[in-house]
Protein backbone atom coordinates (compact mmCIF):
# COMPACT_ATOMS: atom_id res chain seq x y z
CA UNK A 1 0.00 0.00 0.00
CA UNK A 2 1.22 3.53 -0.81
CA UNK A 3 2.11 5.94 1.98
CA UNK A 4 -0.24 8.92 2.18
CA UNK A 5 2.11 10.65 4.64
CA UNK A 6 5.86 10.23 4.54
CA UNK A 7 8.46 11.89 6.74
CA UNK A 8 12.09 11.80 5.67
CA UNK A 9 14.87 12.63 8.13
CA UNK A 10 12.89 15.42 9.85
CA UNK A 11 15.00 17.83 11.90
CA UNK A 12 13.72 20.87 13.79
CA UNK A 13 16.05 23.20 15.63
CA UNK A 14 15.08 26.28 17.61
CA UNK A 15 17.51 29.19 18.01
CA UNK A 16 19.00 30.02 21.40
CA UNK A 17 19.32 33.77 21.94
CA UNK A 18 21.43 35.46 24.58
CA UNK A 19 22.98 38.77 25.49
CA UNK A 20 21.52 42.24 25.56
CA UNK A 21 20.90 42.25 21.80
CA UNK A 22 19.33 38.75 21.92
CA UNK A 23 21.61 37.45 19.19
CA UNK A 24 21.42 33.81 18.15
CA UNK A 25 24.23 32.02 19.95
CA UNK A 26 23.27 28.42 19.28
CA UNK A 27 20.36 26.10 18.76
CA UNK A 28 18.41 23.34 20.47
CA UNK A 29 17.42 20.26 18.48
CA UNK A 30 13.79 19.51 19.29
CA UNK A 31 13.57 16.77 16.64
CA UNK A 32 16.58 14.92 15.28
CA UNK A 33 16.16 12.84 12.15
CA UNK A 34 12.72 11.22 12.38
CA UNK A 35 11.53 9.16 9.41
CA UNK A 36 8.18 7.38 9.08
CA UNK A 37 5.44 6.52 6.64
CA UNK A 38 1.71 6.24 7.16
CA UNK A 39 -0.62 4.31 4.87
CA UNK A 40 -4.07 5.58 3.88
CA UNK A 41 -6.74 4.82 6.48
CA UNK A 42 -4.23 4.33 9.29
CA UNK A 43 -3.84 6.36 12.48
CA UNK A 44 -0.56 7.48 14.00
CA UNK A 45 -0.03 8.13 17.69
CA UNK A 46 3.15 9.77 18.99
CA UNK A 47 3.95 8.77 22.55
CA UNK A 48 6.91 9.78 24.67
CA UNK A 49 8.25 11.63 27.65
CA UNK A 50 7.57 15.29 28.25
CA UNK A 51 9.86 17.43 26.11
CA UNK A 52 10.86 14.69 23.66
CA UNK A 53 9.50 16.55 20.62
CA UNK A 54 6.04 15.01 20.07
CA UNK A 55 4.26 18.34 19.65
CA UNK A 56 7.03 19.70 17.44
CA UNK A 57 6.78 16.65 15.15
CA UNK A 58 3.01 17.13 15.01
CA UNK A 59 3.34 20.81 14.17
CA UNK A 60 5.77 19.96 11.36
CA UNK A 61 3.44 17.23 10.05
CA UNK A 62 0.54 19.67 9.61
CA UNK A 63 2.68 22.54 8.33
CA UNK A 64 2.34 24.81 11.37
CA UNK A 65 6.14 24.85 11.77
CA UNK A 66 8.77 24.61 9.03
CA UNK A 67 11.33 21.86 9.62
CA UNK A 68 14.99 22.88 9.72
CA UNK A 69 15.71 20.04 7.31
CA UNK A 70 14.09 16.91 5.99
CA UNK A 71 10.76 16.57 4.24
CA UNK A 72 7.10 16.00 5.07
CA UNK A 73 5.29 14.56 2.04
CA UNK A 74 1.52 14.33 1.72
CA UNK A 75 0.66 12.08 -1.23
CA UNK A 76 4.17 12.80 -2.53
CA UNK A 77 3.87 16.60 -2.27
CA UNK A 78 6.33 18.38 0.04
CA UNK A 79 4.42 20.55 2.55
CA UNK A 80 7.33 23.00 2.76
CA UNK A 81 7.14 23.67 -0.99
CA UNK A 82 3.37 24.27 -1.04
CA UNK A 83 1.78 27.66 -1.55
CA UNK A 84 -0.39 29.04 1.27
CA UNK A 85 -3.50 28.06 -0.68
CA UNK A 86 -2.32 24.48 -1.30
CA UNK A 87 -1.24 24.14 2.33
CA UNK A 88 -4.72 25.21 3.52
CA UNK A 89 -6.25 22.56 1.24
CA UNK A 90 -3.80 19.93 2.52
CA UNK A 91 -4.66 20.74 6.15
CA UNK A 92 -8.24 19.67 5.49
CA UNK A 93 -6.90 16.13 5.15
CA UNK A 94 -4.71 16.11 8.26
CA UNK A 95 -5.74 16.33 11.89
CA UNK A 96 -3.56 16.97 14.89
CA UNK A 97 -4.94 16.31 18.37
CA UNK A 98 -2.71 17.74 21.07
CA UNK A 99 -2.02 15.76 24.21
CA UNK A 100 -3.95 18.08 26.56
CA UNK A 101 -7.69 17.69 25.85
CA UNK A 102 -8.52 20.75 27.96
CA UNK A 103 -6.34 22.89 25.69
CA UNK A 104 -7.79 21.23 22.56
CA UNK A 105 -11.48 21.13 23.46
CA UNK A 106 -13.36 23.95 25.18
CA UNK A 107 -15.45 22.32 27.96
CA UNK A 108 -17.85 25.30 27.83
CA UNK A 109 -18.88 24.42 24.28
CA UNK A 110 -21.40 21.76 23.33
CA UNK A 111 -20.23 18.76 21.30
CA UNK A 112 -22.27 20.15 18.41
CA UNK A 113 -20.37 23.46 18.52
CA UNK A 114 -17.01 21.65 18.67
CA UNK A 115 -17.86 19.34 15.75
CA UNK A 116 -19.44 22.13 13.67
CA UNK A 117 -16.61 24.66 14.04
CA UNK A 118 -14.14 23.04 11.59
CA UNK A 119 -16.99 22.50 9.12
CA UNK A 120 -17.70 26.25 9.18
CA UNK A 121 -13.99 27.13 8.94
CA UNK A 122 -13.66 25.04 5.79
CA UNK A 123 -16.97 26.22 4.33
CA UNK A 124 -18.54 22.76 4.53
CA UNK A 125 -21.58 23.42 6.74
CA UNK A 126 -23.41 26.33 5.19
CA UNK A 127 -26.78 24.63 5.57
CA UNK A 128 -28.02 22.40 8.37
CA UNK A 129 -24.94 22.23 10.61
CA UNK A 130 -26.79 20.12 13.18
CA UNK A 131 -27.55 17.38 10.65
CA UNK A 132 -23.93 17.36 9.41
CA UNK A 133 -22.62 17.15 12.99
CA UNK A 134 -25.01 14.27 13.78
CA UNK A 135 -23.94 12.43 10.62
CA UNK A 136 -20.27 12.79 11.55
CA UNK A 137 -20.89 11.43 15.03
CA UNK A 138 -22.74 8.50 13.49
CA UNK A 139 -19.69 7.77 11.30
CA UNK A 140 -17.58 7.22 14.42
CA UNK A 141 -20.25 5.26 16.27
CA UNK A 142 -21.49 7.98 18.62
CA UNK A 143 -25.12 8.81 19.24
CA UNK A 144 -26.39 12.24 18.19
CA UNK A 145 -27.78 12.56 21.73
CA UNK A 146 -24.31 13.76 22.86
CA UNK A 147 -24.53 16.86 20.63
CA UNK A 148 -26.21 18.97 23.31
Amino acid sequence: MTAVLEVRDLVKEYPVRSGVLRRVTGSVKAVNGISLSLERGRTLGLVGETGCGKSTVGRCLVGLVQPTSGAVLLDGDNLSAMSSRDLRAARRRIQLVFQDPYASLDPRQSVEAIVSEPLRLHGLARHNESARAAALLDLVGLSSSVLQ
